[in-house]
């Protein structure tokens, strides 16, 4: 009883350090501050590039699940009875001994796995007895810590694989171009065997010892029961892979945009590497034509907006200097001049607000705003312009207007709630510029809104735009969403209008593109000319481009119909087309408008039915319309000159003076309202409540600038009016002194005094018009 006694006490004094050495002594700090090179793959695991380490080595991060038939492989040849010691098999040991001192000399190590593991931990220390017996305690506290599964994933990841290869998914690429999981059987054979030779990888060597020791390990796993007699046949007949692949480079700028933004090594995207490629491939050869006209910077991204993910990300592809056009930005999620490419959302939150129906005319004649004068990309006037074809027509003016009565504060904040994360400065200081390309906005977030509108015409949840694979399986049914860019209503109607676009310069390639599939887009241009855009949708995809410089140098020829657009439909031509969907019924409803003003009707003129978002509430009744009464001479009149039951009654479409007189210059059907009977005067301006006249320039309030001539003397500033009627007679008045009347065309040259000026009109039926503005000193 007492040697028992005796005994355990001397166990316990054995144990019990060792216990406490194998938990608290420090295990290697490789085992947790190993750097990793940074791999990045696509929605299938096929590689679109990769990041060294810091140490220089190839070494990517461990395989969650170490594939199968490596790990048959591996244990066939390195550690038969992996799982049955516990870091030191005594056996190998013996065997080893036996063989080194038959043979005399080293010819077998005994080390097990876990002693390998703990040799690549350490550095790869001399193999000397006391390293030996160090490598065989750490083998010891690593089983004790980590379980068999662990330390296979843990040996295969820092396994030398040659040169500066290390570890399974690193050599798996470099060697064969998958991911470990997808080895054959011959592929997992020579990386089990490799690390025990990993110099025989390399051409030169006597590669035919590497070949044997693969297929001696694949008859070996034959005979064992692991590879079937047809499969070891086709693996003998692999060859050996040449010098290491090439890592792929087809997405350098989002791999250094999601490098800079997160610490992790491996990125799962929602990119899809074949068409990453083609869209490379295609944005090269446009930016080769385009760096013959100055424009050597070209960007495009390709969503999927059925899934709301991105399958190609060409974040800069740059012809001419790297360093002067910044080659290495990646222009994709940098803030550019937004040009017009926002008109399209201010449409659609309109529509969704009640401010407008498609067909409701937008004012479009000279405009200032506070010394801000719009002005359209073909420097004309049309008066007067439906909403959707002033969007469809990009026309600058119309939407100024519209911004200023939605509001330019509300617009900015509705656009931050869509995702625009580069609106830094308040909305006061983007003023009405913001629709016009005063903000900044960057491709991957505008193209993301544009695959959003789409999704939210589809009525699908709205999601952000993953580029991960983790972003998709983060959507959660219970899970925060952000709010839909518009409602499904206003985003198809949205959509509409932008399908019936055409520009200058491109309309017989659209006109052809057009016949082959559907597609809404929207092009912009800076100020400026630096800066070129093109977003478009089809049934499936949405994709956005970016042209310009990188340095923001302007190119004359910078346009988005005629340098981005090419890009983009060339882009759909490899999409292929797609089904464009029906639309959300559900979502519109049906209204009664005037068939030449887009107004509610109010029983005024003659109507046409068209859709409107359900829950907007536009109830504006047509201001362009009135009832006039007419003599037998179709003249004017009114109750105090004419009979009543003497009269005849029309409703007549009128818009207002400074708009007509250029609407009637595009539409030849647009009728003036008759002059008012002589004898009729004297009421009829107590009936009118506007004048029929308008001042067209200065604007109301105004700053104007009289020019000095060469000779030093003041020169004239040219005032212009319109009238209703072609053959009115103005008479024009500044202060108190009478100027002078034209007839037909109404413009007077002007001097005056530097200050305030009060302009009177007066026309030949006593009507009259008055305007203030300024008269700036030199």
């Amino acid at each position: 009883m007492k040697f028992l006694r005796r005994s355990i006490l001397t166990l316990l004094i054995i144990a019990v350090p060792m216990v406490v050495a194998l938990q608290f002594w420090p295990l290697p700090e490789r085992l947790t501050h190993t750097p990793y090179a940074t791999l990045m793959l696509d929605r299938n695991d096929r590689l679109l590039g990769a990041r060294i380490a810091a140490d220089e080595q190839w070494r990517f991060v461990p395989v969650e699940v170490l594939p199968d038939k490596y790990r048959r492989a591996l244990l066939s040849y390195e550690d038969k009875r992996f799982f049955a010691h516990p870091g030191v098999d005594p056996l190998a040991i013996a065997r080893a001994a036996w063989l080194n001192a038959r043979a005399g000399r080293v010819v077998s190590g005994g080390s097990t796995l876990t002693m390998q593991l703990a040799r690549l931990l350490r550095d790869d220390p001399p193999r000397t007895l006391p390293e030996k017996a160090r490598e065989a305690l750490l083998a010891l506290q690593l089983e004790w810590h980590f379980s068999k599964d662990e330390l296979l994933i843990q040996y295969a990841s820092r396994a030398p694989f040659g040169g500066n290869i290390v570890g399974l998914r690193a050599a798996a690429w470099r060697y064969f171009g998958r991911e470990p999981a997808a080895l054959s059987w011959a592929e997992a054979a020579l990386l089990a065997v490799l690390p025990n030779a990993p110099s025989l990888i390399h051409p030169g060597r006597n590669r035919e010892r590497l070949r044997a020791k693969r297929d001696g390990l694949l008859n070996d796993l034959h005979e064992s029961g692991a590879l079937p007699a047809r499969d070891l046949q086709l693996a003998l007949l692999e060859p050996l892979p040449a010098a290491p692949k090439a890592l792929p480079a087809n997405a350098n700028h989002l791999l250094n945009s999601l490098t800079a933004s997160s610490e992790q090594h491996l990125f799962r995207t929602t990119l899809d590497a074949d068409l990453q490629h083609r869209v490379r491939e295609l944005a090269r050869q446009h930016g080769r034509r385009l760096a013959g006209e100055g424009v050597h910077n070209v960007a495009v991204v390709v969503i999927d907006h059925i899934e709301l993910a991105t399958r190609a990300y060409v974040g800069n592809m740059t012809h001419g200097d790297a360093r002067e056009y910044g080659a290495a930005v990646d222009i994709a999620s940098a803030p550019r001049s937004t040009g017009s490419v926002l008109k399209p959302l201010l449409y659609g939150l309109m529509l969704d607000d009640g401010l407008l129906l498609p067909d409701t005319l937008v004012a479009d004649l000279p405009t200032n705003y506070g010394g801000f004068s719009p002005e359209n990309f073909d420097h004309g006037y049309r008066g007067a312009v439906p909403a959707h074809q002033a969007l469809s027509q990009s026309l600058n003016i119309p939407a100024v207007r519209m911004l200023r009565e939605y509001g330019v504060g509300r617009f900015h904040n509705q656009l931050q709630r869509m995702g625009m994360t580069t609106l830094f400065r308040n909305a006061e200081d983007y003023g009405l510029t913001l629709v016009l390309g005063g903000a900044e906005g960057a491709l991957n977030e505008l193209t993301g809104i544009y695959a959003r509108l789409f999704a939210s015409a589809r009525q699908a949840p709205p999601y952000p735009v993953a580029v991960l694979q983790s972003s998709l399986a983060n959507r959660e049914p219970g899970r925060a969403q952000p709010s839909p860019v518009l409602s499904p209503g206003a985003a198809w109607l949205t959509l509409d209008a932008l399908r019936q676009v055409a520009r200058p310069g491109t309309a017989r390639q659209w006109r052809l593109f057009s016949s082959s599939q559907a597609i809404a887009w929207k092009t912009g241009t800076s100020y400026g000319l630096r800066d070129a855009w093109a977003i478009g949708s089809n049934g499936r995809y949405t994709v956005g481009v970016w042209a310009g410089n990188g340095n923001g140098e302007p190119a004359p020829s910078l346009g988005g119909a005629a340098t981005a657009a090419p890009l983009m439909l060339d882009v759909f031509s490899l999409l292929g087309p797609a089904r464009w969907p029906e639309a959300p019924l559900a979502d519109l409803k049906t209204v009664h408008v005037c068939s030449d003003d887009g107004y509610l009707a109010g029983g005024r003129c003659p109507t046409v039915e068209r859709q409107a978002p359900l829950h907007s509430h536009f109830e504006t009744v047509t201001p362009y319309h009135v009832r006039v009464h007419l003599d037998s001479n179709g003249q004017r009149v009114h109750s105090q000159c004419e009979p009543v039951s003497a009269m005849r009654h029309r409703d007549w479409f009128v818009l207002p003076p400074g708009q007509a007189w250029f609407y009637q210059r595009r539409h030849p059907y647009y009728r003036p309202l008759p002059s008012w009977r002589e004898d009729c005067l004297a009421g009829a301006r107590g009936m009118d409540s506007e004048p029929p006249m308008a001042l067209i320039y200065p604007h109301a309030g105004t700053a104007i600038y009289i020019p000095v001539e060469l000779n030093g003397r003041l020169g004239r500033a040219v005032l212009r009016a319109v009238h209703q009627r072609a053959d009115a007679t103005l008479y024009w008045h500044l202060d108190t002194t009478y100027l002078g009347e034209t007839r037909h065309f109404h413009e007077w040259a002007l001097i005056a005094e530097p200050g305030w000026h009060t302009l009177t009109l007066v026309d030949d039926q006593g009507f009259r018009l008055k305007q203030r503005f300024k008269v700036l000193g030199k």
